[in-house]
């Protein structure tokens, strides 16, 4: 996937489906949050571009109706706010299976720090106090 794609995915995820379940006509996406939520430090530009493309726009049935910030317009300060073109807010299909099921342990990661550290505890405590390794024989 490519980060265009990625930051693309991340938007609509993060920004437009719960918009779309608010029923709010109008929102904003603001770079530097995107920049900081995806760890992409330096990568402004390619989020401003992203986030104003085409294909998000339409991928979303969004307008960009303004946009806010210096005049390059590629940087974490910039933000754009949509409104959606018609009343049918953007869903998740119901043939798409792994968007349905992406995040649904977000939460008890989140107990854990993350994923890699509920990995990390559960690796940990895989092994009884007493097991040593066959290597340990040599």
């Amino acid at each position: 996937m490519s980060k265009a794609e990625r930051i693309r995915m991340h938007g609509r995820e993060r920004y437009v489906l719960p918009a779309g379940a608010r029923k709010q006509k109008r929102f904003s996406i603001r770079a530097g949050d995107v920049v900081h939520e995806l760890n992409i430090s330096g990568r402004a530009p390619a989020v401003c571009s992203a986030l104003k493309s085409r294909e998000f726009l339409k991928q979303n049935d969004l307008v960009l109706v303004e946009s806010s910030g210096p005049k390059s317009g590629q940087s974490t300060t910039v933000t754009y706010t949509y409104e959606f073109i018609d009343t049918q807010r953007p869903s998740i299909e119901k043939g798409d299976a792994w968007m349905r099921l992406r995040g649904t342990l977000k939460d008890v990661f989140a107990e854990w720090d993350g994923g890699e550290a509920y990995l990390h505890s559960e690796r940990k405590d895989f092994r009884s106090p007493n097991f040593r390794s066959p290597r340990a024989h040599r």
